[in-house]
């Protein structure tokens, strides 16, 4: 094994002076619909506790970084709702991307901006919609990794997986170690891997050297300008005019000329997955992107024979069962395992929990429909 670094003390917030935290905010969290819709999707939604899942991450991210060095990248739709939840944050730190165009032009776009104000800071990009059960291990993770990061590292966070997970993207990391603290150890990686088919996630459990892909990354805003120069040069070159206006009277018509002819991708394929100097972080932080209705009813409350309930419910001889209304109807589920019933003003879900993944499917089936007033 080798090291690149050493420490023994994990780094202060004070001592983080530079770094600054994005959070990209797109999406509809098509497999949470009804709950979740188009103009008002998952991360603006309370679904774990009082605050909704953006604030919870900005709240998160206050350990490490102040509202001034925190930025929103977000749709045009979203960026009002975006600004009255987070209040805290200066109305010019809320980003906002003309289309979706993928993680790739919008961490690109929040990369080039961080860089505009200090090439040398470190930034990290974190989900908007993501759940985080355990901020210290969060704190500790993203610590070791702005210690990377310092060194010229592109660096990721990989979650210690607890189950043979077909639903997500995994890291594998080598034994070479880049940064050791008291804190944690970041790895060089050696690949990064698609969803893989069961039998494949039960190997890389059983291996000990995969990690579940968790979308969060830590750089030098310099570096990471400079890889996705390298790498994907028309993206480049495209954010590049984008930020030579970038405060200007002529911004908004540099944007609505050249925001639409940049090439969709996402930030694993365009740039993580194709440089050599990526690490890895792993961290146990009790972390969940809440990706369908089987994942929130494991967050949500339970009852005594495992039902979660977000209703007024009635429940007889139904367990493992997931409720959740938006209405004053009462919901009676009787003689049921393992169903989701989601009721909402104006759409009913009933599916079974194994099926969860498949609710955006109903999503897709309206769209070709043509009922948007539905999604």
């Amino acid at each position: 094994m080798t090291r690149s670094s050493h420490a023994e003390t994990p780094q202060s917030h004070s001592e983080a002076a530079n770094f600054w935290a994005v959070i990209p905010a797109g999406g509809s969290g098509t497999r949470l619909w009804p709950l979740s819709r188009a103009a008002r999707p998952k991360f603006l939604l309370p679904l774990v506790g009082s605050r909704s899942l953006v604030q919870q991450t900005v709240d998160r991210l206050a350990l490490l970084s102040s509202p001034e060095r925190t930025l929103v990248v977000c749709g045009l739709v979203h960026a009002p709702a975006i600004a009255r939840q987070l209040p805290q944050l200066p109305g010019s730190n809320v980003v906002i991307e003309p289309a979706p165009k993928g993680s790739g032009p919008a961490i690109g776009l929040a990369s080039a901006i961080v860089a505009k104000h200090d090439p040398d800071a470190i930034m990290g990009s974190f989900a908007a919609d993501h759940h985080v059960l355990d901020e210290t291990a969060f704190v500790q993770a993203v610590t070791v990794a702005i210690e990377a990061a310092r060194s010229g590292w592109l660096v990721t966070i990989g979650l210690t997986p607890t189950r043979p997970e077909t639903g997500y993207g995994y890291i594998e990391r080598t034994d070479e170690e880049i940064f050791v603290s008291s804190a944690g150890t970041a790895y060089r990686s050696a690949r990064f891997v698609e969803k893989p088919k069961l039998e494949t996630a039960t190997e890389y459990i059983a291996s000990g050297k995969f990690l579940w892909n968790a979308s969060m990354f830590i750089w030098r805003a310099g570096t990471f300008v400079a890889e996705m120069a390298r790498l994907q040069p028309g993206l480049h070159a495209g954010i590049a005019r984008i930020i030579d206006a970038w405060g200007t009277t002529e911004h908004e018509r540099v944007m609505s000329e050249v925001w639409p002819t940049l090439p969709e991708s996402t930030i694993d394929q365009g740039i993580m997955e194709r440089t050599e100097r990526v690490a890895v972080v792993p961290s146990e932080m009790g972390w969940s992107d809440i990706g369908d209705w089987h994942g929130l009813g494991e967050l949500m409350e339970h009852d005594v024979t495992g039902n979660s309930i977000r209703a007024d419910l009635i429940a007889i001889a139904a367990t493992r069962c997931a409720v959740w209304s938006e209405t004053e109807r009462v919901v009676a589920v009787v003689g049921l395992e393992d169903v989701v019933v989601v009721d909402t003003p104006d759409a009913l879900l009933v599916t079974h929990r194994a099926k969860a993944q498949d609710v955006r499917r109903v999503v897709e089936s309206l769209k070709a429909q043509g009922r948007v007033a539905r999604i």
